[in-house]
């Protein structure tokens, strides 16, 4: 595309646009905003906190969707007069100007070409992210927290409220692991693939011998659980246990036992939660991360059941996905779509697009040719 004149690529972007457009459904987003926004101008609406929160996050969600496709299909429109003014003058300084926004807009309609692709089942919820300390003893657990910060991070660029359910700290530094949610349309969509094992490569901080270590932390991305989902759940296998939460340090970060963590016993799932003043709100909240680690397990065990009846092999991705290399040299590279970076400071800073959008290519793809 880029041996095309700029006209050719402008036109080729607005028929990418249309595409998009069309997929979209833009009108029938119009609508649906409408009706939200009699929602939510009715006082009745927050009585019930929960749904109110719901309904202007979609809202939220649809308004900013519509303006960034009318965007850019504005700034499609002024492109091209930006490149006949250039031309006209034969002023190297537009034509500059004009070149940089035609890249700008290359990626952004490819973002929104990505977007296009979430169409998953579950595709559309919230995510609830699990981050777990694995091999590599204090720099496995500082590791696990570079990550969780790095997708926090990640969702404050976009605008995405998030909430940390719990944390539970390591002795000497870092965590042992985090759950928190991701509370905007798409999340779990557009953050699966980051499902695996992450593998970091650094002189570690806490060697007194400045020797290189590899350290290892889990990442698990499930979509939030819905009224209309069925996970029955027998109380009876349930073991509830009630503790002081805790910060940094040991440090009590509240003075009663409301925490909470429950253990369903037949699968061996074990959820916290501790952010919450209330006992009964942490329980509550723990249940809600329960069953939506139980709806992934039953959708993963029909899915294999299924691949089985077709006689397939059952899709294994592999559990370690990407590889962040800190020394000797700079990189972060995707095991499975080969993306790679050797900005790593940015990464680790939450700029991870470029491979959340490589991610979402290579599922669709995995899943189109039925593995």
């Amino acid at each position: 595309m880029a041996d095309l004149d700029p006209v050719e690529q402008i036109k080729e972007l607005s028929s990418t646009l249309a595409s998009v457009e069309s997929v979209l459904d833009l009108d029938a987003k119009r609508t649906e905003i409408e009706q939200l926004r009699e929602q939510s101008a009715d006082p009745e609406l927050w009585n019930d906190q929960d749904n109110a929160q719901k309904v202007t996050r979609r809202l939220s969600f649809l308004e900013s969707e519509i303006n960034k496709v009318e965007g850019i299909r504005q700034r499609l429109d002024d492109l091209g007069v930006l490149f006949e003014l250039a031309a006209a003058e034969d002023d190297a300084d537009t034509l500059a100007e004009a070149e940089n926004e035609l890249e700008s807009l290359r990626k952004d309609v490819g973002e929104l070409e990505v977007r296009t692709l979430l169409s998953g089942p579950y595709d559309e919820r919230e995510a609830l992210v699990s981050i777990n300390a694995q091999a590599g003893g204090v720099d496995a657990a500082d590791w696990a927290q570079m990550l969780q910060r790095m997708y926090l991070r990640w969702a404050e660029r976009r605008g995405y409220p998030t909430e940390v359910y719990e944390t539970s700290y390591a002795e000497e530094a870092g965590i042992k692991s985090t759950t928190f949610t991701v509370k905007a349309p798409f999340a779990y969509g557009t953050l699966r693939g980051e499902h695996g094992t992450h593998r970091l490569v650094r002189i570690s901080p806490f060697d007194n011998q400045s020797r290189r270590q590899t350290s290892f932390a889990g990442v698990d991305v499930v979509p939030v659980v819905e009224q209309s989902d069925h996970i029955d759940i027998d109380e009876g296998e349930l073991r509830i246990d009630v503790y002081r939460s805790s910060g940094p340090g040991g440090q009590g970060v509240n003075t009663t036992d409301s925490a909470v963590r429950i253990t369903h016993l037949p699968s061996g799932i074990v959820v916290s939660c501790q952010n919450e003043r209330s006992q009964l709100q942490n329980r509550a909240t723990a249940m809600s991360v329960l069953q939506a680690k139980l709806l992934e397990r039953k959708r993963q065990e029909e899915k294999a059941e299924l691949a089985e009846l077709r006689g397939d092999s059952v899709s294994s991705w592999g559990t370690q996905m990407r590889n962040y290399v800190l020394q000797p040299y700079q990189s972060v590279k995707d095991v499975r779509t080969g993306a790679e970076t050797g900005n790593t400071g940015a990464v680790l800073d939450g700029e991870i697009d470029e491979f959340i959008d490589a991610e979402i290519r290579w599922m669709r793809s995995r899943e189109r040719d039925g593995d």
